[in-house]
């Protein structure tokens, strides 16, 4: 599966600084995400979801990192892990 296309222009919004921190998400590990996701789907006009799986604690998570893509530069918005992989992971990406 190809990778998605990335978001290498971005800042990110004071909530999602905050959500990031409550959520235990390093900000690295949403940096590593926007420029190599392994998905990248619309939610909405003008905001993307981009998604990746990685390993964290002993298990596998689905880390979403929803973007507002319709400025400049894009806006994170906020950021979180799931461990519900099956309910979000799209096969046909």
């Amino acid at each position: 599966m190809p990778l998605a296309e990335p978001i290498s222009d971005y800042v990110f919004t004071a909530h999602a600084i905050q959500e990031m921190m409550r959520r235990g998400l390093d900000e690295e590990v949403i940096r590593k995400i926007l420029a190599k996701p392994e998905q990248r789907l619309s939610v909405c006009l003008g905001r993307d979801v981009l998604q990746s799986r990685q390993k964290m604690e002993g298990a596998t998570y689905l880390i979403r990192v929803f973007v507002d893509v319709d400025r400049s530069p894009a806006e994170v918005v906020t950021a979180y892990r799931t461990s519900k992989i099956d309910k979000y992971w799209r096969e046909d990406q």
